[in-house]
């Protein structure tokens, strides 16, 4: 597992998840200067978190993409299991 580094717009965005804020692509954009929110959510992933996505209707009608981050399911759980019982690593 990489080590995020605290200079970081990835930290920035991580720091805001793992607080349980949730972010969508303008809030990200106006608060961090994160232009691509999803990449950043793909590289907190990377580093072994679980980060997801839902969407839903803003009040304008507009479907947005918001992310937060939370407790892996038991599945993704006993797949990390399986994957490191058959000497699969990062």
């Amino acid at each position: 597992m990489k080590f995020i580094s605290k200079e970081t717009k990835t930290y920035k965005v991580f720091n805001a998840l793992y607080n349980g804020q949730k972010l969508t692509q303008s809030e990200a954009l106006k608060r961090f200067g994160v232009k691509n929110l999803a990449a950043e959510a793909s590289r907190i992933r990377a580093n072994g978190y679980a980060v997801y996505a839902h969407s839903r209707k803003a009040g304008n009608g507009v479907t947005v993409t918001e992310y937060e981050m939370g407790k892996p399911s038991r599945e993704i759980v006993a797949l990390g299991y399986k994957a490191k019982a058959l000497g699969i690593t990062l």
